[in-house]
């Protein structure tokens, strides 16, 4: 199974979207799926469900800095290819989906009791989230064959 595979896999199975991108890369850069699955885990939902950043988006940026990050405060160089890696994800997720923030893409307020009232009256954790976590692997799998 792939990685963009897994990650709708894992998202279908129940967990988050950032839970779901994140722990389908991170054993490629020796994070455990354990541990990757606690990293990630407050990122779904836009930040705890606060409907900004879509976790997804998250998860790949997180993937992102495991591959390109850098370590040194003064490695200008490094900081240049992180963020431009971080830009082109987030340009090739804004092509295909308009937005990054939770609540735009889902249409509801993740953040109050209503807007997730009907977030899952309509199903839209099934029906259109696993659009953006297949989005989110597709675009960082390819980010990631880059040098």
């Amino acid at each position: 199974m792939d990685r963009i595979e897994k990650a709708k896999e894992r998202f279908m199975d129940g967990f988050n979207c950032s839970q779901a991108v994140f722990s389908a890369f991170a054993s490629n850069f020796g994070l455990n799926e354990e541990m990757a699955l606690r990293i990630a885990s407050g990122f779904g939902g836009g930040f705890g469900r606060c409907g900004y950043v879509c976790g997804a988006v998250s998860g790949a940026i997180m993937v992102i800095g495991l591959k390109y990050g850098f370590l040194t405060p003064k490695d200008e160089e490094a900081k240049l290819k992180v963020y431009s890696k971080v830009k082109k994800f987030i340009e090739e997720f804004l092509k295909e989906n308009n937005s990054i923030i939770c609540k735009d893409l889902l249409g509801e307020d993740i953040s109050t009791e209503e807007g997730l009232k009907k977030i899952k009256e309509k199903n839209l954790f099934k029906t259109i989230c696993p659009k953006y976590v297949e989005d989110s692997a597709r675009i960082l799998s390819e980010i990631l064959k880059e040098k």
